[in-house]
């Protein structure tokens, strides 16, 4: 198989995978070790991500704009702004102190990716049948105290296999949050949160950018971008509909077959 074709199939995988509770960094570091991709220093990782950042922001431009300029007005967008901020500020702080123990160490074990996907699924169907009633029906609407919360519980998505957008959308219904508010609201924290890990991590590995790879990070690119705005419309109108059990059951099953596959030595 080419590299062109390795590297669009790991962009649809990664635009379809980010936004989900299923962790898109598990779903690329499986399907580059299945398909034989080499990632030295995980570069086309961290440049395709930014593809589903823009497609996440370009869906959501004229809401952005309102929050810029309603920030500035005083009005309910203000709010809005600092809530993002308070769900945004618990996710720098482990990020400095633990990203390099993360990526470092966590995220060369496939078993750590496996339990945290079965973990997680369970967890999400607990809070699917027995968490809190819903309060809050608007992302616009997230009180500060909630939004930290959430932002809280976004900064377990470090360990792989745990799911930013599990996270916080887990997180948001403990916190009262309705399905779809958790998930949009998911959305809008994915923003600067993305952008902020995308900027560091660029730094890190912008000396690795090399020539002779701009196409198939081109591919991916693309590939992330596109994939990521069919999905996420789509995903807030099934949750509305069918909640978060469709994902918890697959991340179960997932990471059921992962630990065999690893008991038996093929992974």
């Amino acid at each position: 198989m080419s590299t062109l074709l390795q590297a669009a199939l790991l962009g649809i995988l990664q635009g379809l995978t980010e936004f989900l509770p299923v962790s898109s960094t598990a779903h690329l570091l499986i399907g580059a070790h299945v398909l034989g991709f080499a990632d030295p220093g995980g570069v086309f990782t961290i440049m395709i991500q930014f593809g589903s950042i823009l497609a996440v922001m370009y869906l959501y431009r004229t809401r952005i704009a309102a929050l810029i300029a309603g920030f500035f007005r005083g009005d309910r967008y203000r709010r809005f702004a600092w809530a993002i901020l308070a769900a945004f500020l618990p996710a720098v702080v482990a990020g400095l102190f633990l990203a390099g123990f993360v990526k470092g160490v966590l995220y060369e074990s496939f078993a750590t990716i496996a339990v945290a996907f079965v973990i997680g699924g369970i967890v999400m169907l607990i809070v699917e049948q027995m968490g809190p009633a819903a309060m809050v029906h608007d992302a616009e609407n997230v009180p500060v105290g909630r939004a930290f919360a959430v932002g809280v519980c976004q900064t377990l998505a470090l360990i792989p296999g745990v799911s930013r957008s599990g996270g916080t959308i887990v997180g948001g219904m403990l916190a009262g949050l309705d399905r779809r508010t958790a998930a949009e609201f998911s959305f809008f924290l994915a923003m600067p949160t993305m952008a902020a890990a995308f900027v560091k991590e660029f730094w890190d590995v912008r000396h690795q950018l090399a020539p002779d790879r701009l196409l198939e990070i081109s591919v991916g690119f693309v590939m992330a971008f596109v994939s990521a705005l069919i999905v996420v419309k789509a995903f807030l109108n099934f949750v509305g509909r069918s909640g978060f059990a469709p994902f918890a059951w697959y991340r179960i099953v997932l990471g059921a077959v992962m630990l065999a596959a690893i008991g038996a030595g093929w992974l």
